[in-house]
């Protein structure tokens, strides 16, 4: 009885032995595996709905799991294959948690892991490394922190390893290259540091390696031509130095070499040209020099070639035009000069050309638009002449022209249209002839047409009227002549008109006060007459006017005080405008330069220009103004020097150079018979008297206006070598010694930010006001021109731009101790670093981006066209289809 009675027990438990025996692992059961897994789910702070299949009581192997597959495992060398997890799949699945919460040795069979794109925090645990299957491992998109494991070296069986886009810090572990299985390593935007190591040069069975947009400096390793399998090397956005190595010249199933914006020197090594395989190479942004190598003419399947922003010198090899297959030739800003070879016609599958900023010269070749590829021709800033070739002026596919800043001549009535074009830059040239009314209103898509300083003549077509699409219309000095068309008012996108320094006649259209989105408006030196239309203060978000030197009469609108968001300038001098000036100008509290000069003014300045808490320059010159000026600041002697009021009709005020009230006026100060009708803007010069410069420093101290209303702030600087401090439109006490005992004598504790030139600090002085110090280094450290030169550049630069989007310059200070410029603080950083923080980003809807994007190009705009700080501001066309990365 007892022998039977155990075979019926056995047989009774027999389902649950096996069951156990299949649920288990190697000693690992798949309920410990479920475990895990619930347990790991039950840390996320806010469960996904993709989890919801992750429930007690059910098995990942039978019930489904989203995310989770399960494979059959060997079992200690029998032929039965039990079932265990052996991959967890959720990517973008909004798994929000620590990632070491998650028991991995619990999962020893696990052969891929896919987390991409989530929001796991925490640093990557050391104990992933007790994963000895684990093939593929992607952890791109997170929010993880902290070094890379060095353990991570003994995984021997990974062949895929995706770490970018998470905060990790620190170095690249040289353990990395122990994993002699890797097939692709990628690290990209990352805060990791130091150099490559020697030791990746063993990953000899790697075909894609990606170390880009990190901090990672020092040379790049010879040892890296070892790679022989390689197809992707991308370094791209980081620090790197010294030259390109020969040995890459080695990999010869390259295809892919993305170098840019790094700090690479030295010359393109003509190995290169032995990588037959090689599509692309990007290697813009660097401080290369030298010739293009001729041997990369041989290269048969290059398609994209990006050398821009280098120092480059020499001729385009005649070997280029060989690469029949290129859709890509960018090459702009470097010293290239000479003729471009014939043979450049053969580059018939061209889809961008930007050659801009070098000093080639010649004709331009014809036959890059052949076969209608042809999507950007940026040839600007060079020294080309002769025509815009035949091929160009006809092709259709162009969406980018830019032909700016050449020597080309030709009749521009030949050009278009362009369905597809929305950029159009043929200024600064000797183009004649006529605007086509069909070709040009014809290209529907154009936002920035720009014909500025040609020789264009006749009237402007009012079919331009159907470019609804248009922000920009720059015609200023050419010789065109007519009215101008009141159906441009129709432009309701358009943001920029410049019409001046031509020989336009007629009115002021009225309609132009429809034009609602209108901020810059220039239609100065014409023949322009009659009233100036009271409807323009319907044009609210102006942000320059300029209207001098026509033939205006009538009063000065009272509507134009209703523009109180002008702020550049609002010139309406050398006209023959009367009648008394309106006080709703006072309302324009941010406007920084009136000019009124040149007209037929009379009575007093009002009052209300007391309230113009933003002007910096006023002119009333040559009117017949009289009377006492108003009070404040600004008609102070240490705001206002006398050249302001000369030449009237008997101003007084308390102002060095014009006769107190009290006394009679001055038969110096009235105006000469009839005015002098200039047409160039009166320069004016701010006296600045030195007031009080200590023995030590030299600074100058400000008085508040809080607290002593009745002082007025002084303007001072000290000629030669000596210590400087000046402040412009500065409501505070800014001195030498406040910022040094803010900083704790410039410690780095207040460091926000540093460059090669400069250390930003955030200075909270005693008034309260917080402020952005940057302190020039001593020495160059990597400035391309001495601390001086930059220094007074930087001043001479900011101290002549007024624009709401650009940061303001309070003040400077130069000492043989310290260089310092006194910024307005900017208290959430830069964009880049805003976009970056997933937190901050999720802030940033698109209507607010696109507001973002239209302010920078304004700002741009405004920098190119109206304060002429820089030479180089071009459109190119890069977009992640080109980038390829």
């Amino acid at each position: 009885m007892g022998v039977l009675a155990l075979i019926i027990t056995l047989a009774m438990f027999q389902p649950c032995l096996l069951a156990n025996a299949s649920s288990s692992t190697g000693g690992v059961h798949l309920g410990s595996q479920q475990a895990a897994l619930l347990q790991w789910k039950s840390t996320l702070r806010s469960s996904s709905a993709s989890l919801d299949s992750w429930r007690a009581g059910t098995s990942p192997c039978s019930s489904n799991w989203t995310g989770v597959v399960c494979g059959a495992v060997a079992h200690r060398g029998r032929r039965a294959t039990p079932q265990a997890v052996v991959r967890i799949d959720l990517p973008n699945a909004g798994v929000d948690g620590r990632l070491g919460a998650l028991n991995f040795s619990a999962l020893p069979f696990l052969r891929y892991i896919d987390l991409s794109y989530n929001s796991l925090r925490g640093e990557i645990p050391r104990s992933i490394a007790s994963l000895p299957e684990l093939s593929h491992l992607d952890l791109t998109g997170n929010r993880l922190h902290g070094h890379v494991p060095r353990e991570m070296g003994s995984m021997g069986s990974l062949t895929v390893l995706l770490l970018s886009l998470n905060n990790l810090t620190g170095t690249i572990p040289a353990s990395i290259g122990n994993l002699t299985r890797l097939v692709q390593l990628t690290i990209h935007k990352t805060s990791l540091i130091g150099s490559i190591p020697e030791e990746l040069s063993k990953l000899t069975s790697l075909e894609y390696l990606q170390l880009s947009g990190d901090l990672l400096s020092g040379r790049i390793p010879e040892s890296l031509g070892n790679l022989t399998k390689l197809s992707l090397l991308r370094l791209y956005d980081n620090q790197l130095s010294g030259p390109i190595p020969s040995t890459l010249g080695n990999l010869v199933e390259l295809q892919s070499l993305q170098l840019s914006r790094n700090q690479l020197v030295g010359r393109i090594p003509p190995s290169l040209g032995n990588l037959s395989a090689l599509y692309e190479i990007w290697m813009y942004e660097n401080e290369l020099a030298g010739s293009v190598p001729a041997e990369i003419g041989a290269l048969a399947g290059l398609q994209t070639l990006h050398l821009a922003e280098n120092l480059i010198s020499g001729p385009v090899p005649e070997t280029l035009t060989g690469l029949t297959n290129l859709n890509m030739l960018q090459i702009f800003s470097n010293k290239l000069s000479g003729p471009l070879p014939l043979g450049f016609s053969n580059l018939s599958k061209l889809e961008v050309l930007d050659l801009a900023n070098n000093s080639f010269s010649g004709d331009l070749p014809s036959g890059f638009c052949n076969q209608g590829n042809l999507i950007q021709f940026t040839v600007s800033l060079n020294m080309f002449t002769g025509p815009i070739p035949r091929d160009i002026e006809t092709c259709r596919s162009l969406h980018i022209l830019d032909v700016a800043s050449n020597q080309l001549s030709g009749d521009v009535s030949g050009l278009g249209p362009y369905p597809h074009l929305f950029f159009a830059n043929l200024e600064r040239n000797s183009l004649h002839g006529r605007l086509s009314a069909e070709s040009w209103a014809s290209s529907i898509n154009l936002t920035i047409f720009d014909v500025a300083s040609n020789m264009v003549t006749g009237s402007l077509p009012p079919e331009l009227s159907r470019l609804v699409k248009l922000e920009e219309l720059l015609l200023h000095d050419n010789n065109m002549t007519g009215s101008i068309p009141p159906e441009l008012s129709n432009l309701t996108n358009l943001y920029s008109l410049s019409l001046s320094q031509n020989q336009f006649s007629g009115n002021i259209p009225p309609e132009f006060g429809r034009m609602s989105s209108l901020q810059y408006l220039d239609i100065q030196l014409n023949s322009l007459s009659g009233p100036i239309p009271q409807e323009l203060g319907s044009c609210t978000q102006l942000l320059f006017l300029r209207i001098n030197g026509n033939r205006l009469t009538g009063h000065l609108p009272v509507t134009l005080g209703s523009l109180w968001k002008l702020q550049i300038v609002l010139d309406v001098s050398s006209n023959e405008l009367t009648g008394e000036l309106p006080p709703q100008l006072g309302n324009l509290v941010m406007l920084e330069l009136l000019n009124l000069s040149h007209n037929n003014f009379s009575g007093s300045i009002p009052s209300s220009f007391s309230s113009m808490a933003s002007l910096s320059t006023l002119d009333v010159t040559y009117n017949d103004l009289e009377g006492p000026l108003p009070t404040g600041r600004l008609f102070s002697n240490a705001s206002s020097p006398v050249t302001w009021f000369l030449h009237n009709n008997g101003l007084c005020g308390n102002l060095t150079g014009l006769p107190a009230c009290s006394s009679p006026p001055t038969i110096g100060y009235h105006h000469n018979s009839r005015r002098r009708r200039t047409r160039i803007l009166v320069a004016t010069t701010i006296s600045v008297p030195l007031c009080m410069l200590t023995v030590l420093f030299g600074i100058i101290v400000i008085i508040r206006r809080s607290d002593k209303p009745h002082k007025q702030a002084t303007t001072t600087t000290t000629a030669g070598r000596g210590d400087v401090f000046s402040v412009w439109n500065f409501d505070g006490r800014l001195a030498f010694e406040d910022i040094v005992r803010a900083t704790e004598n410039f410690s780095e504790r207040y460091v926000v930010g540093s460059g090669g030139c400069g250390t930003v600090y955030r200075v909270q002085l005693q008034g309260g006001r917080l402020v952005a110090v940057k302190k020039l280094h001593e020495t160059g450290e990597g400035c391309v021109v001495s601390d001086e030169e930059r220094f007074t550049g930087e001043i001479d630069v900011l101290t002549r731009i007024r624009h709401r989007s650009i940061v303001k310059l309070y003040g400077f200070c130069s000492h043989p101790r310290y260089r310092f410029l006194v910024y307005d603080y900017v208290d959430r950083g830069s964009l880049r670093a805003s976009l970056e923080n997933v937190e901050i980003a999720g802030e940033l809807g698109w209507e607010r981006r696109v507001a973002i994007a239209r302010d920078v190009a304004q700002a741009l705009y405004y920098l190119h066209h109206e304060s002429c700080l820089t030479q180089n501001l071009r459109l190119t066309f890069q977009t992640s289809a080109y980038q390829r990365s």
